[in-house]
């Protein structure tokens, strides 16, 4: 085991800051028939935190870096069933333009200001030039509509992710770099080998869920260029590996499942399934737009300077003990045993079967929630959310 783990070591890379990953999932391949619009946020800003904005034409629901005073927006959904998130990319810039990185402005007018990805379309016709963004853009509407956008400076491009001739299996996977730019140019080559391998066998069975998308994928320690499953490994013992090229990295900062409509759905009924923090060691718990501004405060902002929410400190506090190495070169280093070990106790295993139970305990809400007749009780919705918060204190503190 431990001649495994050095050539595990050597044969990984350090770790790169911007590293998202994503996917868009059309509702042939889930359960109920509604589409899925996953984003697993990597980034330099580790704090994050939910909150109800009210723009241009309609009001939404994002998640915003903690301190944030608004005109930026990292992923969210509207209140007529418009979805977003972006991942960068590193190999459509064409031109020396300086001043970048405003897709969170961009993003933050596009919900307030588009229903359907057609709308999109017309928003980034009229941004003004440059558009000072490099960035794979994923959209999915009330109308069915779920395309990837890959934008630069000038012009934008779009992947249809309903065109079989594009995405045959009924899904498409996007980390850093863009179908349409610099050949073998950009980043994120393994964790799309990794969510690609992985779907396409999901894909078959045509059963892909939001607790599915969490515990294979934002939970993911597989390093597909040189097949390693640490997850199998942690059955037969495991120490310190390296913090590269998996999904989950130190920069992880977040993940969403968009829950999207189908045919007949109200169109604020989009439901994100949220992690904030570290995720191995947070809990998935489903947010509601038309809630609207009643969300949980456990995913909102506290009153301290710096505006994060108690979710996200806990599981920063969490991640602390899986980083535990702050000599040198440590904070590169996974302590694994502390996620996952022989006897089932590690961080990321107790996570794994409580978002198995999150997700069972509100299937039940979301059909009723779903349907026609139904009037949405605020109180009980949040006595759902706030016990399965609950449940994760409780569990990640034994």
């Amino acid at each position: 085991m431990k001649k495994l783990l050095s050539l595990l070591i050597l044969a990984m890379l350090t770790v790169d800051a911007i590293a998202c990953t994503s996917a868009i999932i059309t509702g042939r391949l889930t359960p109920d028939g509604r589409p899925l619009m996953w984003k697993h946020r990597d980034t330099g800003t580790l704090d994050n935190r939910m909150e109800w904005f009210k723009g241009k034409k309609y009001s939404f629901l994002s998640l915003v870096n903690a301190g944030s005073k608004g005109g930026e927006s990292w992923m969210g959904s509207n209140e007529v069933g418009f979805s977003i998130m972006n991942t960068a990319s590193f190999n459509l810039k064409d031109d020396d333009v300086k001043e970048m990185d405003q897709e969170g402005p961009l993003m933050h007018k596009a919900l307030g200001e588009c229903r359907t990805i057609a709308d999109f379309e017309k928003f980034l016709d009229n941004c003004p030039r440059p558009i000072r963004v490099e960035a794979n853009f994923g959209v999915i509407d009330a109308d069915g509509g779920a395309a990837y956008y890959e934008v630069n400076n000038k012009k934008w491009i779009k992947v249809d992710v309903n065109d079989t001739r594009i995405a045959p299996h009924g899904y498409l996977v996007y980390t850093n770099f863009s179908f349409t730019g610099r050949p073998n140019e950009g980043l994120g080559y393994i964790r799309y080998d990794t969510a690609e391998n992985a779907m396409r066998v999901k894909a078959r069975e045509g059963n892909i869920t939001p607790v599915w998308i969490m515990n294979n994928l934002s939970r993911s320690f597989v390093n597909s260029l040189i097949d390693i499953d640490m997850e199998k490994l942690a059955k037969i013992g495991s120490g310190w590996i390296t913090d590269s090229d998996y999904i989950p990295r130190n920069s992880t900062a977040s993940s969403v499942v968009f829950q999207g409509l189908k045919k007949g759905d109200a169109p604020d009924k989009t439901i994100l399934w949220t992690t904030l923090g570290y995720t191995p060691v947070s809990a998935t718990i489903p947010l509601f737009v038309a809630a609207r501004d009643k969300q949980p405060a456990f995913v909102l902002k506290k009153n301290k300077p710096e505006m994060t929410c108690p979710i996200n400190d806990l599981s920063m506090e969490l991640k602390k003990n899986v980083f535990s190495q702050y000599r040198g070169n440590g904070q590169n280093y996974v302590n694994y045993n502390v996620l996952s070990n022989k006897k089932g106790t590690g961080y990321m295993q107790k996570i794994k079967r409580l978002d198995e139970k999150i997700y069972e305990s509100f299937i039940p809400y979301i059909c009723k929630f779903h349907s026609k007749d139904y009037v949405l009780n605020i109180d009980d919705l949040l006595d759902l959310q706030n016990s399965s918060y609950n449940k994760y204190v409780k569990i990640m503190a034994k």
